[in-house]
């Protein structure tokens, strides 16, 4: 039986190795190192052989330690890797955040698919993998011919484990305007951009790519026949276990750099791709209406660092002094894109209670509006560091209406990426009791809440 799984969890903002227990779905341990980009050339990109050497000295400490039994892996969208005949990077992979796809952005509306083919708006920079490859192609004109396969950026580090490639529909369904969610294939972008012959093959993220090369055996201790499964989005990873566990409906909000809203079996909406709204893809290749804005790169700009944590002090003078963000932190992303954001009342100092409680209530009621915007209906998990921010947590439950639970877990990306190794026990994640919110307190925030949405709509007009 599989206990032991070795989960490899690249984030936008860190790159994690975590040992997971499968059969009691805890993390037994974590290591972590940042996802540094580097600068160039050709263009920025990410450390993967950074990331690589950090992975094999974790796999063989946490093997000689505790044994692993298995390989999964998650990581963040917007990324594919180019693979020359050899399996080597055929070039650098893109850092989704550059802006050089940009420059190409009149062209290649061109060619890119409806939103009601892919549910996948165009996003800044190369946050839609068929705008990088547009731009990376333009850029680099030999290119092309160098790229014998394409795979998604789960499957890169699968195929560097065991020589077999892949891409997995998670990934595919990540705003990558190659996929499409209704017709469960490819889009007509492949063909505009001529590399149908060069994609790997779709499996599923359950499927078994195959066991770890010799190689890999060898620097790493593993017994030569570890499995590596193929692979799963982040935020997909999050949304599995309340997938294969729970009835509809109800809602997921994965948080970190990114806040992804997912909400399945709730109200059918129109999604508007100008309110960052899209399709995602579960692991069992359904649709699932999302949203999104970088909410932990909200926070660490709208705090500018650490504050203590805000005491009734604080939340009473953000609330009756009503001090409020409006958005967008970021302003290209989110259900208030385009929009710049200011402050009402008398802006607390950074680094004090009293920001925090602010940027916590701004933060709970951009993502309020998210689930609103893909018609959430139900219970309403909270996974990720925001899981731990209370007051972020209760805003959340009086705005959104929702019952709001968090996760027993640190790192749901890494949980549900350990559920992709099939088990005859399928536990789901353990569930802390749903947040109350006394009566007079939830009065006070849902009219901070009442309040705001009306700053919004004069803000945005």
């Amino acid at each position: 039986m599989t206990h032991h799984v070795a989960v490899i969890d690249i984030g936008k903002t860190n790159a994690k190795l975590a040992l997971v227990d499968r059969e009691a779905l805890s993390e037994i341990t974590v290591i972590t190192r940042p996802n540094k980009v580097l600068p160039g050339p050709p263009w920025p990109h990410f450390d993967v052989e950074g990331h690589w050497d950090f992975l094999l000295q974790g796999l063989r400490d946490f093997h000689a330690k505790y044994g692993v039994d298995a390989i999964s892996v998650t990581t963040h969208g917007a990324s594919a890797a180019l693979l020359d005949r050899e399996g080597n990077l055929a070039a650098p992979i893109l850092d989704y955040e550059h802006d050089g796809p940009d420059e190409l952005d009149a062209d290649y509306a061109r060619i890119r698919p409806a939103f009601a083919q892919t549910g996948s708006a165009r996003l800044a920079g190369g946050l839609n993998i068929g705008a990088q490859l547009f731009w990376q192609f333009h850029r680099d004109p030999s290119l092309k011919d160098r790229t014998h396969q394409i795979v998604t950026y789960p499957q890169f580090w699968g195929a560097r484990l065991t020589g077999v490639t892949a891409m997995d529909v998670t990934s595919l369904g990540c705003h990558t305007d190659l996929w499409a969610p209704d017709e469960s294939g490819f889009s007509e972008l492949v063909d505009a951009l001529g590399v149908r012959d060069k994609l790997a093959p779709v499996r599923a993220p359950f499927d078994v790519l195959g066991p770890v090369l010799p190689e890999i055996a060898a620097r790493t201790g593993l017994a030569p026949d570890t499995p590596v499964y193929c692979g799963i989005h982040d935020s997909n990873a999050s949304l599995l276990p309340y997938v294969l566990a729970r009835d509809l409906p109800f809602g997921v909000v994965s948080t970190g750099t990114w806040v992804i809203a997912m909400a399945l079996g709730g109200r059918s909406v129109p999604l508007d791709p100008d309110l960052d709204t899209l399709i995602n893809v579960t692991a069992l290749g359904d649709p699932a209406p999302s949203a999104r804005f970088m909410g932990g790169r909200e926070h660490d700009l709208a705090t500018g660092g650490s504050y203590p944590e805000p005491t009734p002090g604080d939340l009473a003078d953000v609330l009756t002094g009503e001090v409020m963000l409006l958005p967008a932190v970021v302003p290209d992303t989110g259900p208030f894109k385009g929009s710049h954001m200011r402050w009402l009342g008398a802006e607390p100092a950074s680094g004090t209670g009293a920001r925090g409680a602010a940027v916590a209530l701004y933060l709970a009621l951009v993502t309020a509006q998210c689930l609103y915007n893909i018609g959430h209906e139900g219970v309403l998990i909270v996974e990720g560091p925001f899981a731990g921010n209370r007051l972020y947590l209760e805003m959340l439950n009086v705005a959104s209406g929702a019952q709001v639970h968090t996760s027993s877990g640190t790192t749901g990306t890494s949980l549900g990426a350990a559920l992709l190794v099939q088990s005859d026990n399928a536990p789901s994640v353990a569930l802390e009791p749903a947040v109350r919110v006394e009566a007079e307190r939830a009065a006070a925030l849902a009219s901070y809440a009442s309040a705001w949405r009306d700053a919004v709509q004069a803000h945005t007009a």
